[in-house]
């Protein structure tokens, strides 16, 4: 049985079923994502969602979703689900669903009397026409059996919604094995084939007040019109199965079944934990004008510097992938080296300027060094390292500067600076400003790595500068418990002149996890003890301690009720790695059995939400839901790491 299995019972359950998703990407920027009952729930989802550079940088929905209509005896079942205006449900094929398995492709089969239909969606990943196939399978008929397939088509950008309307051009036109259609102008066609003989039906109409929940629960709007401009009929024979495609090229209908079968044999397998996290950190690569990006997460999310530099050791290291780090690293590179030098950028990261940018940068190359060694390291990187080391040491940065006690500050009054980064009326619900812990952590970090890479295999000045790098860190060293480490045997999350912010927050872990750290070692069990106790979730660590004031643990509600919860005690798994690293580098061994433990609590999750993969971020309280994004770069590669941390010390334990 396959790992992500899925039954009858499981799937005619709409109250379960409704509120599991799955995406498929093509990682040129385009994807595939809906429920496992195929009904939509978001206004991101959709069976073909493709970039459309002619218009803007969003995605656009252009084949919302396909219809199945088995028909015997002039009997008709039809397979579709969607969810109109007041909660109807209709018409409710669903419940013909025997199981759904996701391994390599999602596959559901349907059971309809003496009828067994298997349905596969693949997604094409090569050039840049995007293509959804969809391959069914009679399985077992007793008689004559006609499948229609009836598409559901929006044209539309993913931030926005469809309505009927008098501007869009229904007409079509006869392509080899199918027709194409462009509702609106400056769209691609969309191409819809098949790979065996047909009957297009053209009776365009308008499915008017298609709802989805999960747009209402975030309080936007929720309703928009399909247009429907016909069908397609085609005999079925017991054994035989066909192809349906949509997509932005015209395909080639008797290369369809080849072309399909080439394409599974290169998916990734879902057929574990650890798989299954490989396969979705695959699934935030985007390769554009030669360029390779990660995206933050799906469905909303870009590029962006921080989410590349936290998440890119856990999504190519922790899976052996050395090569597509530094396929990723060469375009951040682009990206930071523009913006030291002040050049206009063509490379699409956004917010490099943040100031911890940098910082994060070294730590990702860190972590390169210690996959490669450090030798290597130095080659390839250490003239970024020296050149970002540089750049901060002199002031460049407007707003990471270094004071005369070695720390660096940073203004986060008016604009949040920090991954903590939810805003009302523009202006920072959580306003960590002045010394903030965690980019002191990762500077004392960057400093010790700077002494330790360029004393060993540095030029003779070179290791002069290292020395002097050594020698700052120990004044940091000294500012940093003077600033940060407070009489209850924690750190400030940050501390302004006189103000110093007496919350417990999860951003002191980095003091305590990262490869060098300011405290000693007594220090830093005092911190990871209290971070326990207060913070860790079995589905992430707490933004903020239910002790301190404003704790908001459920992050539901409307725009401003969710940004008011974003990080004042919701639970963020890419913490966990962090957590479990400090964990280790305190209790050593000792701490391999509790880890395992924390991670059993990610692999049922697997099974929620999006399935096969970690969502944005928990509640902080049980029962612990899912919520936001329905998969987070940093979150998997979080994960990612914190299982290759444990097999490291389980493989040192059996040696």
């Amino acid at each position: 049985m396959a790992y992500l299995h899925f039954d009858k019972t499981q799937m005619t359950n709409l109250q379960e079923s409704l509120m599991k998703e799955l995406l498929i990407t093509n990682r040129l920027g385009a994807y595939c994502s809906t429920t496992l009952v195929g009904c939509n729930i978001r206004k991101y989802h959709g069976l073909l969602v493709v970039p459309v550079p002619e218009l803007d940088d969003e995605n656009h929905v252009l084949l919302s979703s396909l219809d199945e209509t088995v028909v015997q005896h002039g009997a008709e079942f039809n397979l579709g689900l969607h969810r109109y205006k007041g909660g109807e449900m209709s018409p409710k094929g669903h419940k013909y669903i025997s199981d759904f398995t996701l391994d390599k492709v999602p596959t559901w089969t349907y059971r309809i009397g003496g009828v067994v239909l298997r349905k596969e969606l693949v997604f094409k990943r090569a050039n840049n026409d995007f293509r959804i196939q969809v391959r069914y399978t009679l399985v077992d008929a007793q008689s004559k059996t006609t499948l229609r397939l009836r598409p559901f088509l929006a044209f539309r950008s993913v931030r926005q919604w469809t309505h009927e309307n008098t501007v869009c051009d229904t007409s079509y036109r006869e392509v080899p094995g199918g027709i194409s259609m462009k509702l609106y102008k400056g769209y691609p066609d969309l191409f819809m084939q098949t790979n065996t003989d047909f009957r297009f039906v053209y009776a365009p109409d308008w499915y008017r007040n298609m709802e989805y929940v999960k747009e209402s629960e975030r309080g936007y709007g929720d309703t928009e019109d399909l247009l429907v401009p016909g069908y397609f009929e085609m005999e079925l024979k017991k054994g035989q199965s066909i192809i349906f495609c949509a997509g932005t090229d015209l395909a080639t209908p008797e290369k369809m079944e080849i072309r399909l079968e080439a394409e599974v044999a290169t998916l990734d397998r879902r057929d574990s934990f650890l798989h299954c996290l490989v396969n979705a950190a695959h699934q935030f690569r985007v390769e554009k004008d030669g360029e390779l990006y990660m995206l933050a997460g799906f469905h909303w999310f870009k590029p962006r510097a921080r989410d590349t530099f936290m998440a890119l050791p856990g999504l190519t290291l922790s899976i052996g992938e050395k090569d597509r780090f530094e396929q990723y690293m060469a375009t951040a590179q682009k990206a930071l080296e523009d913006f030291m030098e002040k050049r206009p950028s063509a490379i699409g990261i956004y917010e490099v300027e943040q100031p911890d940018v940098m910082l994060w940068a070294v730590w990702s190359i860190q972590q390169y060094g210690k996959f490669v060694g450090r030798k290597e390291c130095y080659a390839k990187y250490g003239s970024l390292v020296e050149k970002i080391t540089d750049y901060i040491l002199e002031g460049h940065h407007e707003n990471l500067f270094v004071h005369d006690n070695g720390l660096v500050y940073t203004d986060g009054r008016e604009k949040p600076m920090t991954w903590m980064n939810s805003t009302e009326g523009g202006r920072p619900i959580v306003p960590r400003t002045g010394y903030i812990v965690e980019f002191n952590a990762l500077w004392y970090n960057a400093l010790k790595f700077y002494e330790q890479m360029f004393g060993e295999y540095g030029t003779e000045s070179e290791k002069i500068k290292a020395q002097q790098a050594g020698k700052f860190a120990a004044k940091v060293t000294d500012a940093f418990k003077s600033t940060f480490l407070n009489e209850y045997g924690y750190l400030f999350d940050y501390v302004d002149g006189n103000l110093a912010d007496w919350s417990v927050r999860p951003n002191q872990l980095l003091a305590i996890a990262l490869d060098f750290s300011p405290l000693d070692v007594r220090q830093r069990k005092g911190v990871l003890d209290i971070c326990t106790r207060e913070l860790v979730t079995p589905k992430g660590i707490r933004s903020l301690s239910p002790k301190s004031g404003g704790y908001t643990p459920f992050y539901v509600g409307s725009q401003y009720d969710r940004d008011r919860a974003y990080h004042q005690g919701t639970a963020w798994p890419w913490l966990t790695g962090f957590y479990l690293e400090a964990y280790l580098r305190v209790y050593k061994m000792s701490g391999v059995n509790y880890i395992e433990r924390q991670l059993i609590g990610f692999e049922e999750e697997l099974f929620y939400h999006c399935v096969g993969t970690i969502p944005e971020l928990f509640d902080g309280n049980p029962p612990f839901h899912g919520r936001g994004a329905i998969s987070l770069a940093i979150n998997v590669s979080g994960i990612l790491r914190a299982i290759r941390m444990l097999e490291k010390y389980q493989n040192d334990e059996e040696k």
